[in-house]
């Protein structure tokens, strides 16, 4: 009885939000304190909070997605009237955060990791995306938005994973291309430049569609990718693997030899299975092939193809020094 009273009354707050629209929507935030400073921490029911942080929160931490920067953690405030996260359609969307309402729409989808949805309108960071029963669709970065789907996932799931099969992918020209391949992953025949025409069998029709497929497949799960590269078709067998970068980490594939490294492309962390190559956490990466890099975009112009090997130079207190890999 006393459940079914909680959900009637959440159900009534809801239907409210949405008679009164906008402002409503703006209050529930604003007496939620669902932005504070540079954080975002949106109460959810079960007495949770979903945070977006950079750093940590002094909280009991549920659990972690280290590539969005998100985190469960439990609700000391208990607001009753957690924000529920829309399954529907949105007839639409608005912007909001401590100070104004923005009306508005998605015009770009959150394309993997790596790219994050936008908005029609200028928006403040951080601030959420709601629909007008205050339901939430996505949340605001400085990089961009996190959609309900990837927020959907991390709260659903227990342990924070994301599938790869070793590509990157982007609109071009009403066609899904690679725009970058993992030379690491033994057996990866995909290559910069083809044409994903098929997943399993389903039209690819968007990258954020595709991504979204590869990213939430369980690990070890086998798929089969329909090809174009230039005038020919083929079909390529895939496992998925467990992702290693992306989103507020680097993702350079370096990170499937056991090397994980911050957005400076210093090294964060090194796995057992990169021991022997002699680095410290620290160690920046500073050449690829002898050619000087300083973002991600870079280091894919040099690593993108299969070879033998890679050479790659390192700056440690001012000494440097080379490494190769393979």
């Amino acid at each position: 009885m006393l459940r079914l009273l909680v959900a009637l009354h959440l159900l009534f707050f809801n239907l409210y939000a949405c008679k009164d629209g906008l402002d409503s929507c703006r209050q529930k935030v604003i007496d939620s304190e669902s932005i504070v400073e540079q954080t975002i921490q949106v109460p959810l029911k079960n007495n949770q909070r979903l945070i977006f942080s950079t750093t940590p929160p002094k909280a009991k931490i549920i659990k972690h997605d280290p590539y969005l920067s998100l985190y469960l953690i439990e609700d000391e405030k208990k607001f009753k009237y957690p924000f529920l996260i829309n399954i529907n359609m949105p007839l639409g969307l608005i912007g909001v955060d401590n100070k104004r309402v923005v009306e508005g729409k998605i015009v770009k989808k959150q394309v993997g990791l790596n790219t994050l949805a936008t908005f029609s309108e200028p928006l403040s960071a951080p601030s959420l995306i709601l629909n007008s029963c205050c339901a939430l669709e996505g949340i605001v970065t400085e990089r961009g938005i996190i959609e309900k789907e990837y927020i959907e996932r991390f709260l659903k799931t227990k342990e924070v994973s994301y599938g790869d099969i070793g590509i990157r992918v982007k609109d071009e020209n009403s066609t899904v291309v690679v725009a970058s391949s993992n030379p690491f992953i033994q057996g990866n025949l995909v290559q910069e430049g083809d044409a994903v025409l098929e997943f399993d069998g389903k039209k690819v029709k968007e990258s954020a569609q595709l991504m979204r497929d590869i990213l939430f497949s369980p690990i070890g799960s086998r798929h089969t990718l329909k090809i174009k590269r230039a005038d020919k078709v083929a079909m390529h067998k895939v496992a998925t693997q467990k992702r290693a970068g992306g989103g507020y980490r680097a993702d350079i594939f370096l990170e499937f030899l056991g090397l994980s490294f911050d957005k400076n492309l210093r090294i964060l962390h090194i796995d057992k299975q990169a021991m022997h190559y002699g680095l410290k956490v620290g160690d920046k990466l500073m050449q690829i092939n002898k050619k000087g890099i300083r973002t991600q975009e870079d280091i894919f112009s040099q690593i993108n193809k299969p070879k033998n090997e890679d050479n790659l130079l390192f700056e440690r207190e001012d000494f440097q020094f080379f490494v190769k890999v393979n």
